[in-house]
């Protein structure tokens, strides 16, 4: 899909106002369904990856409203299905969550087809909580039958996912679904009010902003004797890029997607123009005990069409300075996440309820509502961005983004059938994997 077939901003929102045409032609989802939260009808939900994210925002979902029940669980591990399933079902013995939760044992789903039938079942939303190569396929699937829903981000690995994601997010519009992403700072009361400030040019014209996800390093599971390649890599998904996109896809979009909301002025489509920077595997690569292919360290420029930047930088390195956080720069003052400079005086944002708390609730509302709610628009972008940084410092060169959307390839096994004894996308060689090598690396 070329760039130019996107929806545009205005076709988002002459869609979002013939919302009763779109429900009454919408397949598989009617206006009954649409409108059914509303009152005292229980939104079922069903997890999909089991993981501590996943059993996070499961009891998220539980603390955002009343009428909640979770009826299915989904986890390509046996293990984790049965696990968060014993430990949701646990729950009901507190208070608060007594009687929120059903799981029964014939709805504890395992494998690589999983996500399938935990869809399928009595369910009115789904979260999406799996490593996030595999989310396209699955938000397409929930999209396909009627689902609202609330997924983790980045959404996808590559820009063969990202096309993918503009398509279920026109289907998701048409049939009025619901969608949260687990972008939380957009839900939060003190960025709102920090970014309208920035938009409605309390710092004068944006010259720049600077985004960081500095830190430790990650977790990491030693091989099994018995596991298959397949295994050990979804396993440790984290540490290869068909599955996680690498660290500045998995973590650092946080921070991408705060500073392209600034960068946006209130269009939802926004986003730079090209990008170039550099990274690369100094430090995990030294360390015997752990194997993998993501680098430990980027850093790279975004273009914007108007000329500002946002400069990036993630790193996951033992004893180096540590910063999550977001800047601005202005000609009139500057800021950092929440509070602003304005001529010498000083702002700060109120206070906000927890993030990861607060866009359950929203979304809950949203259904209950029924208040139009698509954040995977932002999302596709923000994820989009971040796998444009990775190209630049993977190939050392400066990558356009039209090229990059609609050329750049695959990582992820597309509409192939998967399983434990199939041969992964990556494999090592004497024990170690091949790592981008910029000059060598092609982008697209």
């Amino acid at each position: 899909m070329k760039e130019q077939t996107q929806p545009s901003r205005r076709d988002f929102l002459k869609t979002s106002g013939v919302v009763a045409a779109g429900l009454g032609a919408a397949s598989g989802l009617g206006i009954a369904r649409s409108a059914h939260a509303q009152g005292s009808d229980t939104i079922k939900v069903a997890v999909i990856g089991c993981g501590g994210r996943g059993r996070g925002a499961a009891q998220d979902r539980l603390d955002a409203g009343d009428n909640v029940k979770i009826v299915a669980v989904a986890d390509v591990f046996e293990r984790q299905a049965k696990g968060a399933a014993g430990f949701l079902n646990g729950l009901n013995d507190e208070g608060k969550y007594k009687g929120k939760i059903a799981i029964k044992d014939d709805a504890v789903f395992s494998g690589f087809d999983a996500y399938k039938h935990a869809i399928d079942a009595d369910i009115d939303q789904v979260i999406i909580a799996t490593p996030p190569g595999f989310r396209p396929v699955h938000y397409a699937y929930a999209v396909e039958k009627g689902k609202h829903v609330f997924m983790e981000k980045p959404l996808a690995t590559d820009s063969a996912g990202y096309r993918s994601l503009l398509e279920s997010n026109k289907i998701a519009d048409e049939k009025n679904l619901k969608v949260v992403v687990g972008l939380q700072r957009r839900h939060g009361v003190d960025y709102k009010a920090w970014v309208e400030r920035i938009h409605k040019g309390d710092i004068g014209d944006l010259v720049y902003t600077r985004v960081y996800w500095n830190g430790g390093d990650i977790w990491y599971r030693r091989r099994g004797q018995e596991q298959s390649e397949m295994e050990f890599q979804v396993d440790n998904w984290y540490h290869f890029v068909w599955l996680c996109g690498d660290n500045i896809c998995e973590q650092h979009i946080h921070n991408l997607d705060v500073g392209n909301w600034i960068h946006s002025k209130g269009d939802v489509f926004a986003h730079p123009i090209r990008a170039n920077g550099m990274g690369g595997l100094q430090v995990r690569d030294k360390n015997p005990d752990k194997s993998g292919e993501i680098y430990d360290h980027h850093a790279v420029e975004f273009e914007y069409a108007d000329g500002s930047r946002m400069i990036s930088q993630c790193r996951q390195i033992p004893g180096t300075w540590s910063s999550v956080s977001e800047h601005v720069h202005g000609t009139k003052g500057f800021g950092s996440s929440c509070w602003l400079n304005i001529e010498g005086q000083r702002w700060n944002a109120p206070g906000s309820p927890n993030h990861f708390k607060i866009e359950h609730v929203n979304h809950y509302k949203a259904i209950r509502d029924n208040i139009r709610t698509n954040d995977a628009h932002y999302g596709a972008i923000s994820t989009m961005i971040s796998i444009l940084g990775r190209l630049a410092t993977y190939s050392g060169n400066i990558v356009e983004w039209d090229k990059a959307v609609a050329d750049g390839f695959s990582q992820f096994p597309y509409g192939k059938a998967l399983a434990w004894d199939s041969e992964p996308p990556v494999l090592p060689k004497d024990g170690k994997y091949a790592v981008a090598f910029p000059g060598v690396f092609k982008a697209y």
